[in-house]
């Protein structure tokens, strides 16, 4: 039996600007993933235990489901298997991050299951090759939308820059909060959105892309001189310009109200794709369990989490 487990993410500032080749700038958080694989002769089951759909299996070999949803929600790690030609093998997962939230559930679950097959089949794959491999896996699933920084994240840790190409950043941990609204998201067709204004607008979205851009430069040295009011200042404005693309809604406006106001924090803003999912805040004076009680005020679901934390790892190797 191996075990592998890998963080989930949070994009701190950046998001939609990137896909235009503008900067971003993600961290790594300490929700994890964790894949363990075992033999199990004759047959290929995925099985789930703390996923957001619970307790349901799939057989490979039968194409057998407990539930009419397993295909669905086990599809990265059905793309893993069919990569390698694994048989005979049984993969449960265990994550702690929600589904469809933007907080990297799939590139998480990708590159620790991909690090769990290398090790238990004796593969040895670098860190360099199960970070290509998840991405290149990732991106077909979700049909060519798929993102490196959240497979990259998944697998180095820390914090990465991406524009162009992908920088790892030697930056100090932040403790945020992320407050989940309970209603998934289609990264898919919010970049599509956005994408499709852009064109119909491109002299307007263009500038909002540079500022987002210029936020994201800006706020790696706030970050490394640990200067929070400044941070939680420019993740406002982040945030202003997402709702201007459109790309935010109601549960999440109210989620970062509720934490500036009751909650205290310097600075919040949804994170990742948008229309659903996550925010996070910066707490403040306050402190984090203000923050968090005024996050389940407003009905969302609230996080601690640190970033900048450790990519994958083994947990095991029986």
């Amino acid at each position: 039996m191996t075990t592998a487990s890998a963080p989930g993410k949070i994009i701190l500032f950046g998001e939609h600007a990137v896909v235009s080749g503008v900067t971003a700038l993600g961290g790594a958080i300490d929700l994890r993933a964790k894949v363990t694989v075992r033999d199990l002769p004759g047959s290929v089951l995925i099985k789930t235990e703390e996923l957001v759909l619970r307790g349901f299996s799939l057989d490979l070999t039968t194409d057998r489901l407990t539930s009419t949803q397993a295909a669905h929600a086990t599809r990265y790690i059905s793309a893993v298997l069919r990569e390698f030609g694994v048989k005979d093998i049984q993969v449960c997962i265990d994550s702690s991050l929600p589904q469809a939230a933007g907080l990297g559930s799939s590139a998480a679950i990708v590159v620790a299951a991909v690090a769990a097959i290398s090790q238990h089949c004796g593969l040895g794959l670098s860190r360099k090759e199960i970070a290509e491999i998840s991405y290149r896996l990732e991106k077909k699933v979700q049909q060519g939308l798929g993102s490196p920084m959240d497979t990259a994240l998944a697998t180095y840790g820390g914090y990465l820059q991406i524009s162009r190409d992908i920088q790892p950043l030697d930056l100090p941990p932040l403790e945020m909060v992320v407050g989940y609204t309970k209603m998934p998201h289609d990264t898919k067709s919010e970049v599509e959105k956005v994408q499709d204004l852009k064109k119909r607008y491109f002299d307007l979205v263009d500038p909002i892309f540079l500022a987002i851009g210029a936020i994201s430069k800006r706020a790696v040295p706030l970050i490394r001189e640990q200067n929070p009011a400044e941070l939680g200042q420019l993740m406002n404005v982040n945030h202003g310009l997402l709702v201007a693309l459109g790309v935010s809604s109601r549960e999440l406006d109210e989620l970062v109200y509720a934490a500036i106001g009751a909650g205290g924090a310097l600075g919040a803003k949804l994170t990742g794709a948008g229309g659903g999912g996550c925010m996070i805040a910066l707490p403040g004076t306050a402190g984090v369990d203000a923050l968090m009680v005024a996050l389940r005020q407003a009905r969302g679901v609230p996080f601690k989490v640190m970033t900048g934390c450790e990519g994958v790892r083994l947990e095991g190797d029986l």
